[in-house]
């Protein structure tokens, strides 16, 4: 089983063991995928997303492609508003994958195709978050995940 991670829930996950490999289930793909430490963090997150800030699990996309500087790109974790704009990205590391500089650039870069309003970096131990104003051309790290509510 995957270590604890720094969730304020432990979430029940449909986990099996295919040709010696063990799966989660992922509820927004709808199949069963390799438990990678990276997979863990992005399973965990989405759930306290959804479960417990409010985020529609309709709005929730994980893996999103895209395309930057001519090179196809994933984002994490994609959530919608109503009008189809991105509204939160996140970016997910393996527990022991430290949150330095490299991770906020490369959510920032993916982040000028996005447009998303708030930015997540996790590693399932530590999240940080911020708000992007555009206006201003500034950003603001926020103590917490804000509720799907408070941003809508």
């Amino acid at each position: 089983m995957p270590e604890q991670l720094n969730f304020p829930t432990a979430f029940n996950f449909d986990i099996v063991v295919r040709e010696g490999r063990e799966m989660i289930l992922d509820t927004l793909r709808q199949k069963y995928v390799v438990i990678t430490p990276e997979e863990w963090v992005r399973q965990n997150f989405v759930r306290y997303l959804i479960e417990s800030l409010g985020y529609p699990q309709g709005r929730t996309a994980i893996e999103t492609g895209f395309i930057f500087q001519g090179m196809q790109c994933r984002a994490d974790v994609l959530v919608y508003d109503k009008q189809g704009k991105a509204l939160l990205m996140g970016e997910c590391k393996a527990p022991e994958i430290k949150l330095k500089q490299t991770v906020f650039d490369q959510i920032g870069r993916y982040n000028t195709v996005v447009q998303a309003d708030y930015l997540v970096a996790t590693n399932g131990l530590q999240h940080y978050c911020c708000q992007i104003d555009r206006e201003k051309n500034t950003y603001q790290f926020l103590d917490a995940v804000p509720q799907y509510s408070e941003i809508v």
